[in-house]
């Protein structure tokens, strides 16, 4: 083991974070949640439908694949699964480890450039089935792929899915949320970023009853980068939460996040927890991580926490920001008084919200259908009656 190996293996053993806590496959160490833990406190629980009690089941997503040349999918046992995964560091995804029976294993070879995306589309078709997801993403050292993951239709589903990113690789991944109106999902992303490797994360959350979505970065070596960036439009009466920790654990990382949201109808509740753990190894890193909520209409509410834990000084630069707010008065104003009717008004303005993030996806055709999502959500609820 090099001496920076071993530093980093020591600093990882000698840290834990407050909001995420150690890995295990035992499920004794995830007990079923009250409620009253600080990682569970704002997710109804009640809403959940029996998840956590951890059901057997038998039951699969529909998968469609758009698989480019040198892209390969295959399936592998758990044992296969244990030892190329980042071990799950809560109750769901250790339940989705213990009963999913195996895993599936998307391959892409070193040095391969993937000019088209990747793309696997999973479609639920009852919210009475219970599914346990493991999917494992291994892109090789200098490769290049963009992953798009589609999950529609209804079901319960819960998933762990690790992506290994090898040194010098460039991998963006899109996970779109589009269920139906009474699925429930609860989904833990696990990202390894490789020396001097690029991850761009993008978790996009449209549909669903409840959507509880985590996403992990840690570091092989350092120079890494990530990137994780989120969208989310919560209706009446939908809960859509999004989770990040980034665990600093290399010298010379970097990470930003941007996650957008906004809420229309009684009862829609969005939730953002943002953490960042700098440890003392890493010296020499960049983090900044910004959420930013847009609230349409009455009865909304919207949680938004980031926090930062430090273990060194010698870094380049840390931060965050955190807002909630409804429409900008001097934004609607300067459009009124050019002549733009006040719901045309309302529109331009919620898509400048969100616009700036689409732009930054990089993969056109979501793009396009994200603006289109976006225009469809407003028609729902908010162009109808605004605050």
């Amino acid at each position: 083991m090099t001496a920076v190996a071993e530093a980093l293996e020591n600093a990882t053993d000698r840290v834990e974070s407050h909001l995420n806590p150690p890995a295990s496959y035992d499920l004794a160490d995830h007990p079923v949640p009250t409620g009253r833990e600080e990682v569970w406190r704002f997710t109804p629980l009640k809403r959940l439908r029996g998840i956590l009690d951890g059901e057997a089941s038998d039951a699969h997503l529909k998968w469609d694949t758009t698989l480019p040349v040198g892209v390969t999918l295959t399936e592998i046992t758990a044992e296969q699964a244990r030892e190329l995964e980042l071990p799950p560091n809560e109750r769901p995804a250790a339940l989705s480890a213990e009963l999913s029976g195996g895993a599936i294993l998307l391959d892409v070879p070193a040095e391969t450039v993937v000019a088209e995306p990747v793309v696997l589309r999973l479609t639920g078709s009852s919210v009475d089935d219970l599914v346990w997801g493991r999917v494992l993403y291994r892109v090789g050292a200098h490769a290049e792929v963009t992953l798009v993951l589609v999950h529609e239709g209804s079901a319960r589903y819960s998933a762990i899915q690790t992506f290994l990113v090898g040194d010098g690789a460039q991998v963006n991944v899109l996970t779109l949320q589009d269920w139906d109106d009474d699925a429930v999902h609860l989904g833990r992303d696990a990202i390894r970023v490789g020396r001097d490797a690029s991850v761009k994360h993008t978790s996009i959350s449209f549909g669903g009853d409840l959507v509880r979505m985590h996403a992990n970065v840690e570091y092989a070596g350092p120079g890494g980068e990530a990137e994780l960036l989120g969208l989310y439009f919560a209706d009446e009466g939908q809960h859509l939460e999004h989770r990040l920790f980034a665990d600093h654990n290399a010298p010379k990382t970097k990470s930003h996040v941007v996650y957008k949201g906004a809420l229309q109808g009684e009862k829609a509740h969005t939730v953002w927890i943002g953490n960042v753990l700098i440890r003392k190894v890493a010296e020499g890193i960049e983090t900044y991580e910004e959420n930013r909520n847009l609230v349409l209409t009455d009865g909304c509410q919207a949680d938004s926490v980031p926090n930062l834990e430090i273990e060194t000084g010698e870094i380049e630069g840390a931060g965050h920001a955190s807002a909630t707010a409804r429409f900008d008065d001097e934004q609607l104003f300067y459009l009124r008084s050019r002549g733009v009717s006040e719901k045309e008004a309302q529109r331009l303005v919620v898509h400048g919200f969100f616009n700036d993030l689409i732009r930054k996806v990089g993969i056109p055709s979501i793009e396009e259908k994200l603006l289109e999502t976006v225009e469809a959500e407003l028609a729902k609820n908010v162009l109808k009656e605004l605050v």
